[in-house]
């Protein structure tokens, strides 16, 4: 039996990789709030909007598979160090640009930097902690994540009273540069128990992961699960309750600081649930699936009762955790030195998909007339959302049916 980590390793664990993730999820969702502040600088048309906020997970997704290979290779301390400085460098071009193709870039430059703050975390948990502790262990990590999504609305709006969103990014590129050193000096680093492997083998590693049943299975629904709540959370949130529940601006910031405190609730009560039920001998993938229906019901409400936006946003924010437990299942599917490469090639699809939806919903919200004040018309975004919903259905079909399918072949040997 593996000795108890000491409370000293466990915070050099825990400690530096929340502080990057808790600063990417800073950079995911501010957008959400500065939206109109750069729509009225640039002139951004919906689409436009929607272009900029997802570059951040075009090049996050572009990066997923090479990181794969490089956290099994190089392990995470070092591989999100040195990221998160292309995501400092990101930010500062950010706040000095003045135009749509300066801040694409920047917003690039920051997705690509980012890009380990979770897997890095995921991969390093798998190594050292037992299995049975992963669910939790993740969902502390996403904790750190809720606490940015959280510090990117009121605090954020409260900022925009002193500075401008170009202010707000410097601090921010100052805040990924401490968590890139902090990374590098303080997380741990594991002895290998064996020789990395060559190339070659980490290649067909992945790709027995990309030709597994059991990634198949899941990952679809997990991956329009969660473009969908990290494409409206992260932006469209802010218009929504702008345009459709009639918001001020205040308004729209308080309550997406409590969606962003239900975040952080859900992560921590999904890890710490899934773990519990498991030692009952509940899977994982059980409480997964739950979840995710039920988040898949909050967004149905949206569209059927949007004026109830205060129990409904909160309940969107609550559930929507539930989209990463998927993480843990495909974690106690493969083996360890298989873990980063088996989170990244989800994650692909995670944010290959959240780039898609992030610039779709503004596609289709620009299908209706804008108003002469700059409000989109509640019509598209119920379009645009029942277009989301419709996708994740047809995932959760495919998950009962393939299931099914494995099922049988299993009664046949």
């Amino acid at each position: 039996m593996t000795a108890p980590l000491s409370l000293t390793t466990l915070l050099r664990l825990f400690l530096p990789f929340g502080l990057g993730y808790f600063v990417s999820y800073v950079f995911r969702t501010v957008n959400a709030v500065i939206a109109p502040d750069l729509v009225a600088e640039l002139q951004l048309s919906p689409a436009d909007l929607g272009l900029l906020t997802s570059a951040y997970f075009l090049t996050f997704a572009a990066f997923q598979l090479p990181l794969g290979v490089l956290l099994d290779r190089f392990g995470s301390r070092r591989v999100e160090g040195v990221l998160l400085l292309f995501a400092a460098a990101g930010a500062l071009l950010f706040s000095l640009a003045d135009s749509l193709s300066g801040l694409l870039l920047g917003r690039a430059l920051i997705g690509l930097g980012v890009s380990a703050c979770l897997m890095a975390a995921f991969k390093a948990f798998a190594v050292w902690l037992p299995v049975e502790r992963i669910p939790f262990a993740n969902g502390v990590q996403m904790v750190s994540g809720g606490l940015g999504a959280l510090t990117a609305t009121t605090p954020v709006q409260a900022a925009l009273q002193v500075t401008d969103w170009r202010g707000v990014f410097l601090v921010l590129a100052g805040l990924a540069l401490l968590a890139a050193v902090t990374v590098f000096l303080v997380v741990p680093e594991k002895p290998r128990e064996q020789a990395p492997e060559a190339l070659g083998e980490q290649l067909r590693g992945l790709q027995s992961v990309l030709r597994s049943r059991d990634f198949w299975r899941i990952a679809p629904w997990a991956f329009t699960a969660q473009s969908a709540y990290l494409s409206i959370q992260g932006l469209w949130s802010g218009p929504w309750l702008r345009d459709v529940a009639g918001l001020g601006r205040e308004q729209v910031a308080d309550l997406l600081f409590w969606i962003a405190l239900a975040m952080i609730i859900g992560y921590f009560a999904f890890g710490s649930l899934a773990g519990r039920l498991a030692r009952s001998g509940i899977r994982p993938a059980t409480v997964a699936t739950s979840g995710m229906g039920l988040f898949l019901l909050i967004q149905l409400l949206l569209v059927l009762l949007p004026e109830y936006p205060t129990i409904l946003w909160i309940g969107f924010g609550f559930c929507g955790t539930a989209c990463i437990l998927p993480y843990a299942v495909l974690a106690q599917v493969f083996p360890k030195q298989l873990t980063g490469r088996c989170n990244t090639s989800l994650n692909l699809l995670v944010f290959v998909a959240a780039f898609s939806a992030q610039w779709a919903i503004g596609a289709v919200i620009g299908l209706w007339p804008t108003a002469a004040d700059g409000h989109y018309q509640p019509a598209g975004y119920s379009a645009a959302f029942l277009l989301l919903i419709a996708c994740q259905l047809l995932a959760a079909g495919w998950y009962i049916v393939a299931g099914r399918f494995s099922a049988n072949r299993k009664d046949e040997r």
